[in-house]
């Protein structure tokens, strides 16, 4: 949950209180000094607030939750999200671009930076891998369980699992595709300030392909008339900044099909959220269809 916070002095701030379990202590301290790096290095992400002892976060005890829940304070972000998972994006074709341009162009830094950084003692994430895509404990799930699925559906997700296995092992993970990445730039976590994309929600950072950190920021957009050119102004604006090979680009729909199978498993293991439960369907239709397409080529 995130929660806003004004001050007496009328500051803005966000306060996180962490899903239980999601991250140990570890992984949110190494969360948070990502993100004051990449501040450092000129790529703007919500400052982080200490605690009076300077502690990057704080585990907080109450007696209305049954479990201790790991609590964070961030710089506010002003501006709009640039659209929704539901609702997609909107605003005039030029604008549209312009924002998936600066996208692109953020990844690219957030990757270069990430190449570039020395990880600092205990640093430790999860990892959006072979093993954490579709291995046989993925970080969201076993998605292949999901009680939704038809017999036949399963079929094709298991599949699908195996094609995406055997083209990521191929495919390789060298510095020039792999770092650690934000792995969650959806519309919902790009806030257009003025002409200005800034980037949020580095909840699930972790290490992962370049690649899939693309796909991930256009697989909601998918089904939009102007997926093309969204897509083609997310790689120019990558490329502004760092190569992406045209036969790395080859490997994008095996990207859109990992990305799809993480989201399954998102809804099996979120089931009791009304956003699960709102999107099973949909995300489930979509996954299978592309699935099909991918186990044909």
């Amino acid at each position: 949950a995130v929660y806003a916070i004004t001050t007496d002095k009328s500051e803005k701030y966000a306060l996180r209180v962490h899903r239980y379990n999601y991250h140990s202590d570890a992984e949110l301290e190494s969360e948070l000094t990502w993100m004051k790096a990449l501040n450092e290095a000129g790529i703007y992400t919500p400052a982080v607030i200490p605690a009076l002892d300077n502690a990057l976060f704080k585990s907080v005890q109450s007696d209305s939750v049954p479990e201790p829940r790991q609590c964070d304070l961030l710089s506010w972000v002003d501006g709009e999200q640039l659209g929704s998972v539901e609702q997609g994006v909107a605003g005039d074709d030029a604008a549209l671009l312009q924002s998936y341009h600066q996208v692109g162009e953020l990844a690219a830094r957030i990757h270069n930076q990430a190449n570039a950084w020395k990880l600092p003692a205990g640093f430790t994430r999860h990892a959006w891998n072979l093993e954490g895509l579709v291995g046989e404990a993925p970080v969201w799930g076993r998605f292949w369980e999901l009680p939704a699925l038809s017999p036949e559906q399963q079929e094709i997700i298991l599949r699908a699992r195996e094609l995406v296995r055997k083209r990521l092992i191929d495919f390789g993970s060298a510095s020039d595709r792999y770092s650690l990445i934000h792995a969650d730039l959806i519309p919902e976590n790009l806030m257009l300030s003025g002409d200005t994309v800034m980037l949020i929600d580095f909840d699930d950072s972790g290490f992962g392909w370049h690649l899939f950190e693309l796909a991930t920021s256009l697989f909601f957009l998918m089904h939009d008339d102007r997926i093309d050119e969204i897509s083609a102004a997310t790689v120019q604006g990558y490329r502004k900044h760092r190569a992406l090979p045209d036969e790395h680009l080859e490997m994008l729909p095996v990207f859109f099909l990992a990305r799809g199978l993480t989201y399954l498993g998102w809804a099996h293991t979120r089931s009791e959220t009304e956003a699960a439960q709102a999107m099973t369907a949909v995300i489930l239709e979509a996954v299978c269809e592309m699935a099909e397409q991918v186990l044909m080529t």
